[in-house]
């Protein structure tokens, strides 16, 4: 066996976190989290409409969900939303966890994340980059308030075996959606 080093747990729920985006059904972004506490997984979600109801991209297909007045997905739950939910719906304490997602909380997620006395949240890409807003309102909201924030990094020599898709509308330019785009910290 080669001496290779260990993966980091922050390496292996952010990949976990970045498997299960691509689970989603919305055609706009794909976002994964882990909810865990110490090295153990509580819970896991994606964003998508509540379970049940619909699949965006077969109900929806090329446009995807009703927006509302921000843009947004007016039927689906995020992906921190869905981890939370089933992880309390099942009776698993949340209080102390840290939540792995791919990207960072928006303002509602941020407030249940504090609401949950969620102590810790790690994520890969910024929500305002990916909306084209100044500010993370989310995370400052965290931070703000005592929650420890921090965006990704790779262990030295881990990389990351791919990176969500942040959009599925680009049929007309196939090339900017990555399929298996690897991180490398040099």
């Amino acid at each position: 066996m080669p001496n290779t080093p260990r993966p980091r747990f922050d390496d292996i729920f952010m990949e976990l976190a970045v498997n299960l985006a691509k689970r989603s059904h919305c055609i706009r972004a794909q976002v994964g989290a882990v909810l865990t506490r110490e090295t153990r997984i509580i819970s896991i979600g994606y964003n998508g409409p509540p379970a049940e109801t619909h699949n965006c991209d077969e109900e929806f297909p090329g446009v995807g969900c009703p927006r509302d007045s921000k843009g947004s997905c007016s039927l689906a739950l995020h992906a921190e939303q869905n981890a939370i939910l089933y992880a309390a719906k099942n009776g698993s304490a949340i209080e102390g966890a840290t939540i792995y997602v791919t990207l960072s909380p928006c303002i509602a997620c941020a407030r249940i994340i504090y609401s949950m006395k969620i102590e810790r949240v790690i994520y890969l890409h910024s929500y305002a980059q990916y909306k084209g807003i100044g500010v993370d309102e989310g995370v400052e909201f965290l931070r703000r308030f005592g929650v420890r924030v921090e965006q990704y990094v790779p262990a030295p020599g881990f990389i990351l075996q791919s990176e969500p898709p942040l959009s599925r509308q680009v049929l007309d330019e196939p090339a900017s959606v990555p399929s298996a785009v690897s991180t490398r910290v040099a």
